[in-house]
């Protein structure tokens, strides 16, 4: 770290250092905030997303038990073809959107095949849909925590070390300014009056 300058210049940038640091603080103190409420959004609509995911799992379990026959051989019933994502700038943090899932669903003959297949494929087609859409919300989510925890180690930055840093410069400088001053006035006195004992007979 380069030696502090006890000078009235480096006063003047310090101060207005602590100026800048006390004007920047706020703004990205708001910003950490915004970030983490929409953590918390995207934290609860992930939640939610798993629940929907559990809960058509379960559903098929229970509706459609013969899907679990190993016996049974079904390949390609759906595919994820393409999937559409677009970016939404958040306060600098580039965040995905899914737009859109095209899922193929496979054509297949009704009469050699179970009755169930039709229910059984639509639940898988939903499954898939529902796993690229979850995918997409931990993606936005772990960038989302990399941006709150970026923006907070700015803000500690800015609060615990520059600003209590440059508070104490400013301390420091005034300290030796002033004992200038008066070690200046001192030897004024001193000198002043060694010249009126001097001037007397």
């Amino acid at each position: 770290m380069a030696r502090l300058s006890l000078n009235k210049t480096a006063l003047h940038r310090e101060q207005s250092r602590l100026k800048q640091f006390r004007r920047l603080l706020p703004s990205l103190d708001l910003k950490r905030r915004q970030l983490i409420s929409e953590r918390l959004h995207a934290r609860e609509t992930l939640y939610a997303s798993e629940a929907e995911l559990d809960a058509l799992v379960v559903g098929v379990r229970d509706r459609l038990p013969m899907a679990g026959d190993d016996t049974l051989e079904f390949h390609d019933l759906a595919r994820v073809t393409r999937v559409q994502l677009r970016e939404h700038n958040l306060l600098g943090v580039h965040l995905p959107i899914l737009e859109n899932v095209d899922i193929d669903v496979a054509e297949y003959s009704t009469l050699t095949t179970p009755h169930w297949l039709d229910r059984y494929r639509e639940a898988l087609r939903d499954a898939l849909a529902l796993t690229v859409r979850l995918q997409v919300e931990r993606e936005r989510l772990r960038r989302l925590e990399r941006a709150v925890k970026r923006v907070t180690q700015r803000v500690n930055l800015f609060d615990k070390v520059l600003i209590p840093r440059t508070r104490e410069n400013i301390r420091r400088i005034r300290i030796h300014l002033a004992d200038g001053e008066r070690s200046a006035v001192v030897r004024a006195k001193l000198a002043k009056r060694k010249q009126t004992q001097g001037a007397s007979p």
